[in-house]
């Protein structure tokens, strides 16, 4: 371990901060190379205000906060002044609102205010505040002095600085990189680990690696004195501006007001670009608004300085599949930046991180999401929207970047679309519509114009309550999901706003429809790889006994190291040596290639084919007749794959069902697509079988207790925490993450199921949930249970409070929704639906 040689590119807050990491867990063979001084770089470490806020939606990104502000604070580089969001709006006071339950969910003090109490705090403030989160642990990061902080604990332990060394090439052999070159001289190396900020693409560039960040200018201003402003750190997300005060009794004033400002690197030296009044203006009258006190300041100085965003918000953090021993720690801030180092360290070192990573990961995106156009343009909207109140399933900027075969099928009946992982996905159809008795105000008809639609309902809330700084919520936050019609009671319950958006009642109407004839899915987006090569590669990597029959499927796990899941999958053997498996992204391709031998060919086939989920307990009576697959529960049991034909169609059928429901996943190529659609709907009208889509599905699943990857589970957790035991065969012989478990004690937490007694409300997810007033856990799904008639949540709580019977209350907005701990499945707990 000692032995490896680890060359850190970047001397900023980042890379010093990985360097401290790795030479504490032993790696002490460290150089860094900086291309400018130390420790003031030029990058955006050198100029970056240092505001900490560490509540995000994203459990793993507050993580990385709170380990940051706690390691700054311990050196001494962290002014703990707290912090305040503030609300002109009755929008962001129910965001606020929001933001609490995250903060409490994932362990950060936060306390809520009434408008007057966030004057108190912050005098300067106007009359225009409505209300206020104060998280008292947040503050100022000094990032020059941390990262010299750092530094210097990692040359006491063997780390050595390089100053005014810019890489100019890597070496790789044999597809893994061997040493870095600089003007002076040579750096051997066996690992390589990119944290040159918005230089990492062109650092990536010089061993062939895409680092899929653009950089971007933000303004920032510095005012005449105002007197003695608050300590307290200072954000007005309504007009995208945050504040911070200096010790001369001037205030620092930050900006994504203006119009987004993409910078060309190759044509910039430094970080800190020359400030354009005429773009800061309209931000200027937006603070002085807020802070009268501004009235009479002017600005006195000002630069644009320039940082990373990503396609999706997040870090690039991980080693290159294509360059073994090439790894980025790009596109940080300084919020995460010690949280970042100790992350990349661990995976470095210990071949995991502590915490789960996935959405950080560097090989996350699909090949098509990584088109300097797509990059470009879902990085501005990132910046345009880094303030703005974001919706869970609000749709991306880039849209239609993957369809599936059947997408003009979908588009003709009138298919809302959601995305995921660059594909469209429906929600739902407006042509199910017609399945319930509707006014003339909810009929559909075909659209004239065939592109796909989005529900955009917006959320809004009453008036706020200066007293209690209280967020309207549930049916009196303007609007309720049907509006005045009655008709949607006869599709499904009526919602609060914020859940009502980007869902339909259709979806009601769908999930009955799924549960009592029979519906089709659109499963093309699930990942599907072909494998080729002897059982015992997959064997060796999944908890399951796959060794198999042929035209067997089984569900198992991956694992790492320690026992978390990496994912969940399902493997159809259909040769002996012949292999289809359904995975949930990239980074199962990648683990999956990683560990192949000579011998193993694993090709991604999702591209070219394409495939429906035909499910409801009419499924046979549809496919029987157009099949030359014997599909009797006989002949073709539960979790068995066969191949043949639906009409002319060559198919592969999986008895498999994502619902709880009788049916199969059938696949076909993508040539055969429009077909396949045609020949089953053709068939199946006297049946009265319909499209559904994704509102449905999450339901169906959710009754059945079916998890979903990345969100119920991670790495993070194990199998028996999970409530997947039943797919780990300890007796199967060995394989990735057996020994880990095989000493594993009884759970302490576990993956449990919440049904909630208000019906008005759906939880979102990453929701705190609270047994006695005591925060417990959190929400990871949840949706509406159609067949039961009652919400139901999925949430990780201690295995004290997840006995059946015991009542919880789960925070939502301003209020608290009761809910019973709950057996599952809440639907055919038997599974005699499904297998017969």
């Amino acid at each position: 371990m000692a032995s490896r040689k680890v060359v850190v590119v970047g001397a900023g807050i980042v890379g010093c901060a990985l360097a401290d990491e790795l030479t504490l867990r032993g790696l002490t063979d460290v150089t860094v190379l900086e291309q400018g001084p130390l420790f003031a770089t030029g990058g955006s470490s050198s100029h970056a205000p240092g505001l900490v806020f560490q509540t995000n939606p994203s459990r793993t990104m507050s993580r990385l906060a709170q380990y940051t502000v706690d390691k700054y604070v311990e050196l001494g580089c962290f002014d703990q002044v707290g912090s305040l969001e503030v609300a002109t709006t009755p929008e962001r006071l129910a965001e606020l609102h929001r933001r609490h339950g995250f903060a409490t969910s994932w362990g950060i003090p936060a306390r809520l205010l009434n408008a007057s109490s966030s004057r108190r705090l912050y005098p300067l403030l106007g009359d225009s505040v409505l209300g206020g989160l104060h998280v008292p642990g947040d503050g100022l990061a000094r990032a020059v002095p941390a990262g010299e902080a750092q530094a210097l604990r990692a040359q006491a332990r063997g780390a050595v600085f390089h100053p005014y060394s810019r890489v100019v090439s890597i070496a790789v052999e044999d597809g893994r990189v061997t040493g870095v070159q600089t003007p002076d001289a040579f750096f051997p190396a066996d690992i390589v680990v990119s944290c040159a900020g918005f230089w990492g693409p062109s650092v990536g560039t010089l061993a062939q690696v895409q680092i899929p960040l653009l950089p971007m200018a933000h303004q920032y201003a510095h005012t005449s004195s105002v007197g003695t402003p608050p300590s307290v750190i200072l954000r007005h997300q309504d007009q995208d501006l945050y504040f911070r005060a200096y010790d001369d009794g001037h205030l620092g004033v930050g900006s994504y007001l203006h119009e987004p400002m993409p910078i060309d690197v190759d044509a910039i030296e430094d970080s800190t670009l020359a400030f354009t009044p005429a773009s800061f203006a309209s931000s200027w009258d937006a603070a002085r608004d807020l802070l009268p006190v501004l009235t009479g300041a002017t600005v006195e100085s000002g630069f644009n300085g320039v940082f990373s965003f990503t396609p999706d918000g997040f870090p690039l953090l991980g080693e290159s599949p294509s360059v073994r021993g090439f790894w980025s720690a790009e596109a940080v801030w300084v919020t995460h930046s010690a949280g970042v180092g100790r992350a990349v360290a661990e995976w470095i070192v210990d071949g995991r991180p502590s915490l789960d990573l996935h959405e950080c990961d560097l090989n996350r995106f699909h090949e098509s999401q990584l088109s300097p156009a797509y990059v470009h343009e879902r990085s501005v909207r990132g910046f345009v929207e880094v303030y703005d109140i974001l919706h869970p399933l609000d749709p991306p900027s880039v849209r239609n970047v993957r369809t599936s075969a059947f997408h003009p099928r979908q588009v003709a009946l009138g298919a809302v679309f959601g995305e995921g992982a660059g594909w469209e996905r429906p929600l739902w159809y407006e042509s199910n519509a017609a399945s319930s008795p509707l006014c003339s105000a909810h009929q559909w008809s075909p659209p004239s114009d065939p592109s796909s639609t989005a529900l955009t309902s917006s959320f809004t809330a009453g008036s706020a309550q200066d007293s209690t700084a209280s967020a309207p919520s549930g049916q009196e936050a303007a609007g309720q999901g049907g509006g005045d019609c009655r008709c949607a009671e006869q599709r499904g319950r009526e919602r609060d706003s914020w859940s009502g958006k980007h869902w339909s009642p259709i979806a009601a109407t769908e999930a009955r429809i799924t549960r009592e004839q029979v519906a089709v899915y659109d499963m093309t987006p699930l990942m599907r790889l072909e494998v080729v090569g002897p059982v015992s590669f997959l064997q060796g990597l999944t908890t399951n006994n796959v060794d198999k029959p042929v035209g067997t499927v089984v569900y198992t796990l991956l694992l790492d190291h320690a026992g978390g899941i990496l994912s969940d999958i399902t493997v159809a053997r259909l040769g002996e040596n012949r292999f289809q498996v359904g995975v949930n992204g990239m980074l199962d391709l990648h683990w999956l290639r990683e560990h192949a031998p000579d011998g193993v060919a694993i090709r991604d086939i999702t591209g070219g084919t394409c495939g429906l989920g035909v499910w409801g307990p009419l499924a046979r009576e549809l496919v029987a007749p157009l099949t030359d697959i014997d599909v009797s529960h006989q002949a073709f049991g539960y979790f068995k794959a066969r191949q043949g034909h639906i009409g002319t169609v060559p198919v592969t059928m999986l008895r498999v069902s994502y619902v709880g429901e009788l049916g199969w996943e059938i696949y076909a190529s993508a040539d055969q697509g429009l077909k396949l659609w045609d020949t089953l709907f053709e068939a199946g009208a006297g049946l009265g079988v319909i499209p559904a889509g994704r509102a449905a599905f999450n339901s169906l699943r959710l009754e059945k207790g079916y998890r979903l990857w990345g969100t119920d589970m991670t790495p993070e957790d194990d199998p028996y925490q999970s409530g997947l035991g039943f797919a780990v065969r300890l007796d199967s012989g060995d394989f990735v993450g057996r020994a880990a478990l095989a000493d594993r004690a009884e759970p302490e937490r576990k993956l449990t199921c919440l049904v909630l007694e208000d019906e008005g409300c759906v939880p979102m997810g990453k929701e705190p949930v609270f047994v006695s007033g005591t925060a417990i856990g959190f929400v990871t799904s949840a949706a509406y249970g159609h067949t039961i008639g009652s919400p139901i949540a999925y949430a990780w709580l201690p295995t004290s409070a997840a006995a059946p019977g015991t009542s919880v209350q789960i925070g939502y907005f301003d209020r608290l929704l009761s809910a019973t701990v709950a057996a599952e499945p809440l639907v055919d707990p038997r599974m005699e639906r499904i297998r017969r």
